[in-house]
């Protein structure tokens, strides 16, 4: 067992026939405006473990949060979840009108075996995210063993992922988050050579990791407007592409730290640009030939050959952000060719990012990635080394 698993217990090396097990799942989904799903790649991804559990004949208690309200009045309602949940498990789902309290207590007494509950949003009690000792005891007083199978939310010190499970023996996680953690913890011991690409809209938000993986990578391959800031910091001028000036003394210390560590530190050299990137067609220019009028939005076909290069000498390779706005065909070839090549690389590739992810979805790729990462903040906290609250909490 590696290093990130261990002292942690597989939820199928449980004993849990007859038993309640509540089990900690990420259901902050996304939604439409009207409240339907929109997204249940979280919610398939934990149904490995659901049967698990069902098959064992568990009488499994599902509880999870949904929104940012954490008051119980403005807090959403799991039941469109448990509706979704109940079609790709089929069966039905019970589902009492509190988290906590004698409906719950109810509801899941009347439970059988085999048969599953599912708790109302945990985000309506303040308790949750106080990570409040007297939560965790009332939840406690619903199950018989834990399982966290909410990785996503991991990083959180909430009383249903942390204080909950240091109460609840036996504990275990769930068959999702341990590839989570064998996927993320090739990448905090890598092979070599190991390359990181890194894109997305804004550095500020990716500050934090690029300062964590300097040190770690043999190469550092910059898109989107990640890229862009770093190009205006080092004197290029890209028009209307939008510009994190604030951020121009990180861009430049990580330009020095790399030049220091000798660590190749890429950038576009050409780049897709319109007028909009609502424009249905692009041109390719050099960095320095950026008009006035334009935004760059793409990588152009030059970098992506560079990048590919680099890419396919790679042992461990993780990318986190797209290239550019891909959804939008005239700025996808970036993105796509990213995708493309480091599905060819004979390298454990992650990605981090639901964007990400549904890039190399689209290229019809994600089989030949090691792992498409759901866990957000949670996964680039635990790239970073950071010990993550609900992880440690399951350690025996």
């Amino acid at each position: 067992m590696s290093a990130a698993l261990d002292k942690i217990v597989p939820v199928d090396k449980l004993d849990v026939a007859s038993r309640r097990v509540l089990v900690r799942l990420d259901l902050d989904l996304p939604r439409t405006r009207d409240g339907a799903i929109a997204d249940d790649a979280k919610l398939r991804a934990a149904l490995p473990t659901l049967r698990v559990l069902i098959e064992h004949q568990a009488r499994v208690v599902i509880a999870g949060h949904l929104g940012r309200s954490r008051m119980p009045g403005d807090a959403p309602s799991l039941a469109a979840v448990g509706e979704r949940l109940a079609e790709l498990l089929v069966t039905d789902i019970m589902l009492p009108d509190e988290c906590v309290g004698d409906g719950a207590r109810k509801v899941v007494h009347d439970l059988r075996d085999g048969r599953v509950a599912l708790l109302e949003n945990l985000r309506g009690h303040p308790g949750e995210e106080e990570n409040d000792d007297g939560f965790a005891a009332q939840l406690e007083r619903l199950c018989d063993a834990y399982v966290n199978e909410a990785f996503a939310c991991s990083h959180r010190a909430w009383a249903s992922v942390d204080a909950l499970p240091r109460r609840v023996s036996p504990r275990a996680a769930g068959l999702w988050m341990l590839k989570e953690l064998r996927a993320l913890g090739a990448l905090v011991t890598p092979a070599r050579p190991f390359v990181a690409v890194v894109g997305g809209e804004s550095i500020i938000e990716k500050t934090a990791l690029l300062e964590a993986l300097l040190p770690k990578v043999d190469a550092l391959l910059l898109g989107g407007g990640v890229a862009a800031t770093v190009l205006a910091a080092m004197g290029r001028d890209l028009g209307r592409t939008p510009i994190e000036r604030e951020r121009f003394a990180m861009a430049r210390g990580l330009i020095e730290r790399a030049q220091t560590r000798r660590i190749p530190l890429l950038v576009p050299t050409d780049v897709r640009v319109a007028h909009s990137p609502e424009a249905r067609e692009s041109a390719v220019t050099t960095v320095d030939g950026v008009a006035p009028g334009q935004v760059a939005l793409d990588l152009g076909p030059a970098t992506v050959a560079q990048y590919r290069d680099r890419l396919l000498g790679a042992k461990t390779i993780l990318w986190h952000g797209p290239m550019g706005p891909w959804e939008n065909s005239a700025f996808s070839e970036g993105t796509l060719g990213v995708a493309r090549a480091i599905a060819e690389a004979a390298a454990h590739s992650v990605t981090v990012g639901a964007s990400t992810a549904q890039a190399v979805e689209r290229a019809g790729l994600a089989g030949r990635f090691a792992h498409l990462s759901t866990g957000g903040a949670a996964s680039l906290e635990y790239i970073q080394g950071k010990k993550l609250p609900g992880v440690e909490a399951l350690r025996t």
